[in-house]
């Protein structure tokens, strides 16, 4: 019995799935499978029920679950103390970034953590913001960046990066450009282009809607800011952004700040409050990237030109 043969066991375990298990692993799921054989060979028992379309748990799979994944624990806490002892970081960290989003201070952090902690293997995985979190509550992700209407989700630690204005972003012809002030009742009538469920922007629109008994038009959803700003910039919709997305398009499109939604969209670095070194590592050159982030209760009125020019919502 190997350890990759448990490591193997569990990721499958964990994914129900040999394809993805095979893909977060590294390896082919033919490789998988055979490493799963032998493994269940050697213990003289099937762990996985292979009939349905998902590889859930046999009775003995379940049995070896907890045991397998304390024996990867003790193998990795070897590595940990003989590293604390030679000042050496190992290990892996997954981190998870919300879809489409461009962030170069993260890119950044993860060169120069790389460059200091050669060691640690990172794998880098996008999502949208809902999935993140999830996923960081369960372990399977150290630490996500991502869009949210709070500035730390239940359970989690974060640290806030953005806080931001949402705003409208429509052709200079179109009757919001001409207006100084727009609001929520204001996009009655005009059909709304939006991030889709389980992204921060979207997360921050329904709630000031919800608040407000506003019930809008979303006829075009788009997860990635670029597609929402051609879509509008056709006359297709009125695009729902935050401000510094709709920076980037100010050639094409005009903006105006949404005054009666004061739920800023925050784009913030999340993770549990148990974690080992490398995670620790990491989010030291994290904070150092992004310069501390922004304190945890930002003012919903701050100036969003005062933020670093980071999208909260490729979220």
């Amino acid at each position: 019995m190997e350890l990759r043969q448990l490591a193997y066991f569990v990721a499958v375990a964990e994914e129900q799935n040999f394809t993805r298990a095979a893909e977060r692993v590294h390896i082919s799921q033919s490789g998988v499978s055979a490493q799963i054989r032998q493994l269940e060979r050697e213990l003289g028992a099937e762990l996985f029920d292979r009939s349905a379309r998902t590889a859930t748990l046999t009775a003995a799979g379940a049995a070896a679950l907890a045991p397998a994944r304390a024996a990867l624990a003790a193998a990795e806490a070897v590595g940990q103390a003989v590293g604390d002892v030679a000042g050496v970081v190992r290990g892996r960290v997954t981190v998870g970034m919300v879809v489409g989003c461009t962030v170069t201070p993260l890119f950044d952090a993860l060169a120069a953590f790389h460059r200091a902690h050669p060691g640690v293997e990172i794998a880098l995985l996008e999502d949208n913001s809902e999935r993140l979190v999830q996923e960081v509550r369960a372990g399977t992700v150290d630490v996500a960046l991502i869009g949210t209407a709070t500035s730390a989700p239940d359970g989690l630690e974060a640290l806030t990066i953005v806080s931001e204005r949402l705003v409208v972003a429509v052709p200079p012809g179109h009757p919001l450009a001409h207006r100084r002030r727009v609001t929520l009742r204001d996009l009655g009538g005009h059909p709304v282009i939006c991030m889709p469920p389980g992204t921060g922007l979207r997360t921050v629109f329904d709630r000031a809607c919800a608040a407000q008994r506003v019930r809008p038009t979303i006829t075009l959803q788009a997860g990635a800011a670029d597609a929402m700003a051609d879509l509008a910039a056709r006359g297709l919709g009125v695009a729902v952004l935050s401000a510094s997305m709709a920076e980037n398009y100010r050639d094409r499109l005009t903006a105006r700040v949404i005054d009666d939604v004061d739920i800023p969209a925050l784009l913030c670095l999340v993770w549990r409050g148990t974690h080992g070194p490398a995670v620790r590592e990491l989010l030291a050159y994290g904070r150092r990237a992004f310069g501390g982030g922004l304190p945890a209760t930002v003012a919903a009125g701050d100036d969003p030109d005062d933020s670093p020019t980071a999208s909260p919502e490729e979220q």
